[in-house]
């Protein structure tokens, strides 16, 4: 594949980065060695073996900011990340379909939640998807933002109850939780930024399909 602007596609570091490597592979997007070497090398902008085509390994919540603002052309991240953020400079055309996983509200086992209470105070690193899950329910919620360890959160007496990502539910368990609801599927999406789509068209257009011939 041939590309004539320079692309750069923003990654996730963390329990994706493997899959999404795999697919960039069959895609015969490969990175330089040095992408592969984080105990030896603190770059952040790879090169690949496709000329004009980089990749930046970044915090999986910084992705669509760097992508919103121009920092990258495109990105790849959960869709929880998406929803959290909602820029209007981004859009996503594909799901990928890598990273299943399930948001989900979950408490301590054996506890009663009122289910008159004025208002539920719920840990969680994604204050919009849990405001906006009780505001449909016409209930009130009182947010607590934590960026890790939220299973903690009722243990402690933080919150009552904890909204985050549930894969197999094995940390869930392991910390004496249950899940009351399930808010959403999630899956890994890539995104655009919506102005290199129009100063880049041709670009653009031609990576996107590459991927959705692989996906779809």
């Amino acid at each position: 594949m041939k590309i004539n602007s320079e692309i750069i596609l923003a990654i996730p570091k963390g329990r994706i980065a493997k899959e999404i490597t795999s697919l960039l592979s069959s895609l015969n997007l490969n990175p330089e060695k040095g992408f592969f070497e984080e105990d030896k090398n603190r770059k952040l902008l790879f090169k690949t073996n496709t000329k004009n085509f980089f990749l930046t390994k970044v915090r999986n919540f910084d992705v669509p900011t760097i992508v919103a603002f121009g920092g990258a052309d495109f990105g790849i991240v959960g869709s929880d990340v998406i929803n959290e953020f909602d820029y209007e400079e981004i859009y996503s055309p594909i799901d990928l379909k890598l990273g299943k996983c399930s948001m989900v509200l979950a408490k301590k086992k054996n506890d009663k939640i009122d289910p008159d209470a004025s208002i539920v105070k719920v840990a969680s690193k994604y204050p919009s998807a849990t405001q906006n899950f009780f505001e449909n329910k016409g209930k009130q919620v009182e947010c607590v933002k934590l960026n890790g360890s939220i299973e903690i959160a009722p243990q402690l007496g933080i919150s009552e109850m904890i909204v985050d990502l549930v894969s197999t539910g094995k940390t869930l368990k392991e910390n004496n939780l249950e899940i009351v609801e399930k808010i959403s599927d999630i899956s890994s999406n890539l995104i655009v930024n919506r102005a290199s789509l129009k100063t880049k068209s041709d670009d653009i257009n031609k990576i996107i399909e590459l991927f959705e011939k692989e996906i779809l």
